[in-house]
């Protein structure tokens, strides 16, 4: 089910009179950037850090280093912008928490949404790099993915950590471990335990409470495990499954395991529902929901079978579309439906961090990626949370 929900104005979106008004932008970015990089030990380390993140925020276009470091009124040299973010040994889970506590500070989490990010690459040398089939495409790319974890308020979802996808093969050849700089303690984590790692830093951080997770991994043959592991930490969430997931229907005295997606859509009366997606905005559809059962995962043991809400959207537009899972089995289904739309806002986030340079990343190690996202992160929170815009300088179109 991917909800047609509108997710807020991109920067491209803006009047172009409003990009005029640099000082507030100026003063606060200063602010912003004195909290965020404070746990950077060096004075040139931040003011590279606060070069980065204003020349991400001023620069059109390509976000090569070279155009990067022309955009700013006072210019840095290029190769001490590429060391700082590819060679600088600064530790980004600090700037990440400052940025989760400085955000959480703008409004009221809504719920954790967990969104992927598809970052296309050429040749075989970045970290990560592995061929991807995406279902929405029919293909296979050659791509790094990521897995964000998004801060979802009225209208506006900010990223604030982000864990890469290391297939095994990355990790198992030391020669590509020491080329990319993966350090020793990482180890190989599918993506439900990568999407799993994100909750629970995010939860150790005190900074979503008991609000529900929210995310797409419809394409994880393993999401079980996220589900049982869930539960076991008393967290709600509506999560999209394969259609091939095995559930249990709950009405069935001995069931069978059956399909998620077949059970979704057999037929049956389809309720009216009134989605009202993250900012606010309402639309109405269609959509059909039973009470299932989990079937146990090898961790589970012999505890209980988990009651949970399965339901689909049904919109011959869109058929077949995602199957969800929640265990808030005493919400309503138009609640369910709402917390479902913001996944596609999470993911349009991710689309709309494009235009600040999120594919334009020119390193290919371990560290420099974290670097780079962290950064590319603050930019687009501190954009949106404070609707800051700056006129941009010219910058020469260098390669």
């Amino acid at each position: 089910m991917e909800w047609s929900v509108a997710t807020g104005a991109s920067i491209s979106d803006t009047p172009p009179g409003a990009r005029e008004k640099s000082t507030p932008f100026n003063a606060s970015l200063t602010d912003f950037t004195e909290t965020l990089f404070e746990s950077l030990r060096r004075a040139d380390q931040r003011r590279c850090a606060r070069t980065y993140l204003e020349a991400l925020l001023r620069t059109p276009g390509k976000k090569s280093v070279r155009r990067l470091a022309g955009s700013v009124p006072s210019p840095t040299p290029a190769h001490s912008l590429r060391q700082f973010v590819n060679l600088s040994p600064w530790d980004w889970d600090p700037v990440m928490e400052r940025l989760t506590r400085w955000a959480t500070g703008h409004g009221t989490v809504r719920c954790l949404a967990v969104a992927r990010a598809v970052l296309p690459k050429r040749g075989e040398w970045s970290v990560g790099v592995h061929g991807w089939f995406a279902p929405s495409l029919g293909r296979t790319l050659n791509c790094q993915l990521g897995l964000g974890a998004f801060l979802c308020f009225d209208g506006v979802q900010t990223p604030v950590d982000w864990r890469l996808v290391l297939p095994e093969f990355w990790l198992g050849e030391e020669r590509l471990r020491r080329r990319a700089r993966i350090p020793d303690a990482v180890r190989h984590l599918p993506p439900w335990a990568l999407a799993l790692d994100l909750v629970d830093t995010l939860t150790a951080r005190g900074a979503v409470g008991a609000v529900p997770v929210v995310a797409d991994l419809s394409d994880d043959s393993e999401v079980g495990h996220l589900l049982a592991a869930l539960f076991r930490r008393r967290r709600d969430f509506v999560i999209a499954v394969p259609h091939h997931f095995k559930v249990l229907r709950a009405d069935v005295a001995a069931p069978r395991a059956i399909g998620a997606g077949t059970l979704a859509y057999a037929p049956g009366a389809a309720e009216t529902v009134l989605v009202t997606g993250p900012d606010g905005r309402q639309c109405i559809t269609r959509v059909q929901d039973t009470t299932v059962r989990l079937p146990r995962v090898p961790e589970q043991g012999s505890g209980p079978e988990y009651v949970c809400r399965l339901f689909a959207e049904v919109c011959p537009d869109r058929w077949p579309g995602l199957v969800w899972i929640s265990n808030r089995t005493d919400l309503s289904i138009d609640d369910l439906a709402s917390l479902a739309a913001v996944q596609s806002a999470a993911a349009a986030s991710v689309t709309a961090m494009g235009e600040l340079g999120l594919h334009d990343f020119e390193g290919r190690s371990f560290p420099g990626w974290y670097h780079h996202m962290t950064l590319v992160s603050a930019a687009y929170a501190y954009q949106r949370l404070t609707h800051a815009v700056t006129a941009p300088h010219d910058a020469p179109d260098r390669p």
